[in-house]
């Protein structure tokens, strides 16, 4: 396998406190997003506060600009606008609802009277509807941390399996507290990515927990920081190129995906990043620390 990184000699443990303040930190962020969240506080899309989505079909080309400039005139401002094929459709997506799609359509038509246009879909999403969807991707989440602490703790033990989540947790809450933080809009493409980086930091846990797992079945006499602290000395090189493999395919994503892509996008790229740094310097740390206070010794299968 590459190697970019050769017998690699870091005492990461060393920085547990220093990297536990930091991800406090970020936890905290996280909470507080999640509470406004819940709340209907923070940016959320159409997908969690109800809204409108149609598509527009030209008979010319219709830059986003000149169509985004005609809403905000009409009252429509933060509406999202993306171009769609070759420059002659328009997807557009405003918080409003009811009778929406007819007002845009009476806008377009006295703003681009020779520019004519069809409509090739309308979906609308009433706020009850926002709502449920909004408790769903709450309950998504959580039974997604559940499962994980099942699955490590069956895997390995319950002290690895409750390392992983909380690491997982921190990823998520991260992830979400910066978005929140930045008043960057919430939706379900958000949800998904968070999903999906649930299940990439937890892979990278894993790889980390298997390597510690391993080498407490060879070096019985080893005390568990100096064994955790070489486990991770022994994948780090494997850690960084998955991690920058992943990177290298986000980053045109977020330059050249477009509008809906764009924040999805960010969240996977963040969370890559933090999850990375969460599987040395979170999950690790917590099972030296924990392992500590309870004493004995850990248990592998």
């Amino acid at each position: 396998m590459l190697q970019i990184l050769h017998k690699t000699n870091i005492n990461f443990m060393g920085w547990k406190n220093i990297s536990f303040t930091v991800s406090g930190l970020f936890i905290v962020l996280g909470i507080v997003g999640l509470i406004q969240v819940s709340r209907g506080k923070a940016n959320l899309g159409i997908d969690f506060v109800g809204g409108t989505t149609m598509q527009l079909s030209f008979k010319d080309q219709m830059p986003v600009e000149k169509a985004r400039t005609a809403l905000d005139k009409s009252g429509f401002v933060g509406a999202s606008i993306q171009q769609v094929g070759e420059g002659n459709k328009i997807l557009i997506r405003v918080r409003e609802s009811e009778g929406t799609s007819d007002k845009i359509q009476s806008l377009f038509r006295q703003e681009f009277p020779n520019n004519a246009f069809q409509v090739d879909s309308i979906m609308e999403i009433g706020p009850v509807i926002g709502k449920a969807v909004q408790r769903d991707a709450l309950v998504a989440i959580t039974v997604s941390m559940i499962a994980i602490i099942l699955y490590i703790a069956f895997r390995f033990e319950f002290k690895f399996g409750v390392a992983a989540a909380i690491a997982t947790i921190h990823d998520v809450f991260a992830v979400l507290g910066i978005f929140y933080i930045l008043n960057w809009e919430i939706n379900l493409l958000i949800v998904t990515a968070l999903l999906t980086l649930a299940g990439y930091s937890l892979t990278d846990t894993v790889v980390v927990f298997d390597r510690i797992r391993e080498n407490l079945k060879r070096n019985k006499k080893d005390a568990l920081p100096q064994l955790v602290n070489y486990s991770i000395n022994e994948v780090l090189s494997r850690t960084i190129i998955t991690s920058l493999t992943v990177v290298i395919v986000l980053i045109p994503l977020v330059l050249f995906g477009g509008e809906v892509l764009h924040d999805f996008s960010i969240a996977l790229l963040m969370g890559v990043i933090v999850g990375t740094y969460s599987s040395v310097f979170v999950a690790s740390p917590i099972l030296v620390v924990w392992q500590a206070k309870s004493g004995g010794r850990l248990i592998t299968k």
